[in-house]
Order: C-alpha cells, then structure tokens, then sequence
C-alpha cells in the first residue's frame, strides 16, 4: 500500500501528541473490543477485521526527511501507533516499523510512544536504545487470565510472552510501562505482578479509553459479551478504580496513571496534573 505522508496530526484522546504514526492498515490480531472496527478502514472492508493487514510503503531516508519538515515546524510528539499495532506478526518479515525506527533514531521526535501487544518489539532494542530519553514502549497486558485471552483477544500474543518481554526491555534500559487497556478479569494477584514487571502502569477501561465516552464500545456489544461470559460485574467503571487502588498501594508515586493521562508525553501528562493542582 503506498502512503504519501506517514505522519497523521494527533486529536482526540491522544492529548499531548503532535502526529500519529501507522505502519499498517488493518490488525491481525483482531481484538474484539478495538475500536478501529467502527472506523471507515474497517466497516468499508469486505474482510472481516482481524483478517487482512496491508504494509505501507516506507523508507528511513523519506521518513527522515518528513519528520525534519514536521520538526521544523514545532515541537514533535509520535504515538506509534494508534490503528494498528506497529509489530503485527507481518512486521517480522516486513520490517516496515523498523526502518520508521530507524528514521527516528536518526532524526528523534521529541518524544515517541510506542503503543504495542507484541514481544516483537525486543527485536529492536538496539534503536529503542537509541532514542533512550525521547522514547517508551507501552506493552498491552490487559490480563494475566488466558481464558479471557481466548475470549476476547484470541490472536493476541500469549501473556507470559509480554510480561516477558517487558523484562527484557527493562533490563536493556529501554522506557516501559503495562498498559492495562481496557481492565479485563483477571486474578487477585494481577495487580502485584505488573508492579513487579513495570516502573509504571496506565490503567483504562470501556468508558473512559475508546474515545468516545464509551459508545464505540457498547456499538460493538462488549457488554453483552461480557453478559454471555458472566463477567457482567467487571463491565463498570468500578473495576478499573479497584485495579488503581492495588497498584497505588505497590508501587511508588507516580507509578500508576490512568487513562489519557497515562498514554500521554511526560512533559504533557506533568503540566496537566500540575494544572489540575491549582484549581
């Protein structure tokens, strides 16, 4: 597929970020809750989503060039990515993230988010590294249940593979963090194994993280899913709320944030809790 401009001007609930950055059209992974399924890339498709995964074209020395434009212009901010996971399984042969990886490494962003589900990502440690200080890796753990992964994730990679991965990019001395988005079940001792995995978790549910106040999700049925399932009583925003609570108890400050807010560059996410705290 080929692709003028890679970078996409942020909105929305991406508060604090200049562009978004899409390496693919489509997911393989499929999650029944993502909310790119009510979008016109999806609804527009004869396949279903989950089904089909289109690369874009693109090369580190174009794409460096296009970041120097956007950068002369401002202050730049990349959530990498926001309709589609930058490591879909296509990526370990397409390599198509990490020549975009490689354009920022070369010409850094001001910050870069990169928001994913899978331990491919480890793979790249090397220009991870290199935008040590403009960079974090957000791993999806939104379980530690596999049949909740089976439910409603069911092409996701496995948990243990993330909270895996996790460690190894600790410990290379990359940025991460879990990203419990959206709170699903999962077990009672949940909450002190992503301490124990992450510096810092951002927690989201169905009503405060689709970006619509919850009606993308209630379009796609979640919570006659959840009805099906019996698990009617983790679809509240209560469950979300009781998951902060544990974390805040395990780890330090500034350990945990929720929602927007936890997603959002830290100089961003800093001002507003500042502006919150005058008024």
């Amino acid at each position: 597929m080929s692709s003028r401009r890679l970078l996409t001007p942020a909105s929305g609930y991406l508060q604090g970020y200049t562009h978004t950055l899409n390496p693919y059209v489509g997911c393989a992974y499929g999650c029944s809750y993502c909310y790119v399924r009510r979008l016109p890339v999806a609804l527009f498709r004869s396949e279903p989503w989950g089904e089909w995964v289109e690369r874009k074209q693109a090369d580190a020395a174009g794409f460096e060039r296009e970041l120097r434009r956007a950068k002369a212009n401002g202050p730049v901010t990349v959530f990498f990515s926001s309709a589609t996971d930058p490591y879909q399984p296509l990526e370990a042969s397409a390599f198509v993230s990490r020549r975009l990886l490689e354009a920022m490494a070369a010409e850094p962003p001001d910050f870069v988010l990169v928001q994913t589900r899978s331990p491919l990502v480890v793979r790249d440690a090397d220009l991870l590294l290199r935008l040590k200080g403009r960079l974090r890796v957000s791993m999806t753990i939104e379980s530690d249940r596999d049949d909740v992964r089976r439910a409603l994730t069911p092409y996701a990679p496995p948990i243990a593979a993330r909270f895996a991965a996790l460690r190894k990019l600790r410990e290379a001395g990359v940025d991460v963090q879990a990203a419990v988005s959206p709170v699903l079940p999962h077990t009672p001792g949940f909450a002190r194994r992503l301490a124990e995995a992450a510096p810092r978790v951002v927690v989201d549910d169905f009503f405060r993280g689709d970006g619509s106040g919850g009606r993308r999700s209630e379009r796609l049925g979640m919570r006659e899913t959840f009805a099906q399932l019996g698990w009617s009583e983790w679809y509240r925003p209560e469950a979300a709320e009781a998951l902060v609570g544990e974390l805040s108890g395990l780890m330090p400050p500034g350990g945990v944030a929720f929602s927007a807010d936890g997603f959002a560059p830290p100089a961003s996410a800093a001002r507003r809790r500042d502006e919150a705290g005058q008024t």
